[in-house]
């Protein structure tokens, strides 16, 4: 992989991440096109460009992001609960975070297997996007009153679980869990983006981890330019796509990105037909 391949792949990243179309998705195409042959350290790359992503969150939230709440506490809260209180945005982030984190670490070879099948991806590529085009009616549009409890927390951690589903979408998977917990869009979306940090976070340290222990040290070292540049490209797009993504579900809802997904799964299925051998990064 070169500097050009190493370019268009993070561009593919940064505009697919956070949007719920699916980034797998899009990599088998984006791989394929270029002729990238999979390889450790191919793979080790879409993950660790994660990284840039990742800080396009926190550079566009920052102000929310880095907060505590200073509102009193509860009359008769012990400590632990004024911890809990002024640290309340971490804590729900961690709440959420905990299912994927739990059931990533005791089926990881299963994810990985299932990643490896190209046919599971853009099958469910299709599924979504069928769903997508009627969840704004399944849903009500939510209340911006609406508060972010523990449990509400808790059960949009559950919905990221099903996103460990090749070409599901964690994006689309958490989204739709907060929309059933009357958040409105715009809200779900951005606890969407709140959530992929530490998420995306922790699979890339650990599948960083992973590489290192075999023995890609030396893999790492010698590609730093590409890991570099892809970082900050990836940070980049994902800068415009989120801001993009913000403005266009609060006004138009989801069809339009239910109707791309049903077009690439679709597109997928038919080079798989026609015999093309299709790879996983």
């Amino acid at each position: 992989m070169d500097i050009l391949d190493s370019i268009i792949i993070a561009i593919v990243e940064g505009l697919t991440e956070f949007l719920p179309v699916s980034s797998t998705g899009h990599m088998i195409i984006a791989q394929n096109l270029l002729g990238v042959e999979s390889s450790d350290y191919v793979k080790a790359f879409t993950f660790i460009i994660q990284f840039g992503a990742i800080l396009s969150v926190v550079w566009l939230y920052w102000k929310r992001f880095f907060q505590l709440n200073n509102t009193p506490a509860p009359d008769g809260a012990g400590w632990v609960k004024r911890i809990l209180h002024k640290y309340d945005f971490y804590w729900k982030l961690f709440i959420a975070f905990i299912p994927a984190a739990v059931l990533g670490l005791l089926c990881n070879d299963f994810i990985d297997e299932m990643l490896e099948k190209v046919w599971v991806v853009a099958v469910m590529l299709v599924i979504g996007g069928i769903f997508m085009l009627f969840c704004d009616k399944l849903f009500n549009k939510g209340s911006e009153k609406t508060i972010l409890t523990e449990k509400r927390a808790f059960m949009v951690g559950l919905f990221q679980c099903i996103s460990m589903i090749p070409g599901v979408s964690r994006s689309m998977a958490t989204i739709v869990g907060g929309m059933s917990q009357k958040m409105t869009r715009k809200v779900a979306a951005e606890f969407s983006f709140f959530l992929a940090v530490p998420t995306m976070l922790g699979a890339t340290v650990y599948k960083c981890y992973k590489l290192i222990k075999v023995g890609g040290t030396e893999l790492i070292t010698n590609n730093l330019d590409t890991l570099i540049i892809g970082n900050i490209v990836a940070f980049i797009v994902a800068l415009l796509a989120i801001k993009f993504f913000i403005n266009f579900v609060s006004k138009h809802g989801f069809q339009a990105f239910g109707w791309y997904r049903i077009i690439v799964g679709g597109a997928i299925l038919v080079m798989l037909a026609c015999g093309v051998n299709l790879q996983i990064m």
